[in-house]
């Protein structure tokens, strides 16, 4: 049997070379994750991408894929650029009733166990057991003790998924987070997760594993998702503070195995990201920081058409993007306040990025595939990437990015995976 390549992350950190902690990209943007695998290739590293249970479940998710439809997505792109696909480390995260959470308990979790087989059985190793929302009648959050009782009735079904599978999954607990891809107001400070709750969280979930038959399952939980005192609303980002977290980091000494999973650290400075996996906070989620610099690509590339095509589109890019978000407000009209002009800015500019709910749309994905269209594999003006993609402007002139539209957009979401990569080695 081959051993999960996460299965020894708490010893990462003290290496002297490697990984010291890894990239969580959490993404289904094709250009994102050919952008992560190349810049693994670079280093000849793993890559691990994951994969929500809002957009990948049996019913297909705001992407439209199952898992085992994201996982030939994610090796058709490996094939394409030609990255080892066995260095692929694919995750499910937020695995739990939270997609159907309107439902019963009984129902929800039902259909939550249909999706965490499917995962399991489509290959993918790292599973996080996410199943602390109430659901129809319950409390928003549930007691410990229930949480980590459903959490590891999932557990049991992906080790029974898995039973012969050459490598086991490995398992993450716990959920001390807002809602995925970021709060939604200003925030001005948070609260890092209390030493003791990481602790009972780890034990309620071991105690439960045993309850439920897997105790040796447990073996292989490696993480558990805590609030170390980072996250993003709207406008502003709440950065990485050392000195907060300490005695959360402290707790690590004494759990032997684990390792804490920091969520929503898009935006953190390289400073902030390289302090938190030197304090155990190992595995990094990042996901809409990856898309806003897309969307900053795709934009500047929008201005740029209208420089070079004036008058070939009968619309721009940004003003499809307007006009169907208008249209279908579901993804941003409950996340975004204030007047029609700052709601406005919020749907294209906020950093909870929910515009990349839209990039499935088939009038988006066509208004995208025509921008593009219009260039080809033309070379741009470097004077027009200076103006409109500033941020690239340099590898161009270095001579380390191509000036396509192609190679501009990848080296934009680059520049974030450089930040990432950089922290965890």
């Amino acid at each position: 049997m081959a051993m999960n390549p996460l299965s020894d992350i708490s010893t990462w950190r003290f290496r002297t070379s490697g990984l010291r902690g890894i990239p969580s990209i959490c993404s289904a943007h094709p250009v994102v994750i050919e952008a992560a695998m190349r810049h693994a290739a670079r280093l000849d590293l793993l890559v691990l991408i994951e994969a929500t249970c809002n957009q990948v479940n049996q019913d297909g998710g705001y992407t439209g894929m199952t898992p085992q439809g994201f996982r030939d997505f994610v090796e058709t792109i490996a094939k394409r650029v030609g990255f080892p696909f066995e260095k692929v480390i694919l995750g499910g995260d937020h695995l739990g009733p939270n997609p159907w959470k309107k439902l019963p308990a009984s129902e929800a979790m039902a259909k939550a166990k249909v999706m965490i087989d499917a995962f399991a059985r489509a290959g993918f190793t790292k599973l996080h057991l996410d199943t602390s929302m109430g659901c129809a009648g319950e409390p928003v959050a549930l007691a410990d003790a229930l949480t980590a009782e459903r959490a590891a009735s999932l557990a049991a079904i992906a080790e029974a998924a898995t039973k012969d599978a050459t490598v086991k999954p490995v398992y993450i607990v716990g959920t001390e987070v807002p809602t995925p891809g970021g709060a939604m107001e200003e925030i001005e400070d948070l609260e890092v997760t209390k030493p003791l709750a990481a602790r009972d969280t780890i034990a309620v979930h071991r105690e439960a594993f045993a309850k439920a038959g897997i105790a040796a399952a447990f073996e292989r939980a490696v993480g558990a998702v805590v609030q170390p005192g980072v996250e993003f609303g709207n406008h502003n980002v709440v950065a990485f503070d050392a000195n907060k977290a300490a005695s959360l980091s402290a707790v690590l000494s004494d759990l032997k195995g684990f390792v804490f999973e920091a969520h929503s650290t898009d935006y953190q400075t390289p400073e902030a990201l390289k302090a938190l996996v030197d304090n155990g906070f190992s595995i990094l989620k990042v996901g809409p920081a990856l898309t806003f610099a897309l969307r900053e690509a795709l934009y500047g590339l929008d201005h740029i058409a209208e420089v070079l095509y004036a008058g070939r589109r009968k619309e721009t890019l940004a003003a499809t993007f307007e006009r169907v978000m208008l249209a279908h407000p579901d993804n941003w009209a409950k996340y975004y306040f204030g007047t029609p002009d700052e709601q406005r800015l919020q749907r294209h500019f906020s950093y909870s990025d929910r515009i990349r709910y839209y990039w499935p749309e088939p009038e988006i994905a066509k208004a995208a595939e025509e921008l593009l269209a219009l260039f080809g594999t033309a070379t741009i003006p470097e004077t027009l990437i200076s103006q409109y993609l500033r941020g690239v402007y340099e590898g161009v002139r270095r001579g380390r990015v191509t000036p396509t539209v192609h190679g501009l957009s990848l080296a934009m979401v680059d520049l974030v995976l450089e930040d990432y990569f950089k922290a965890c080695l």
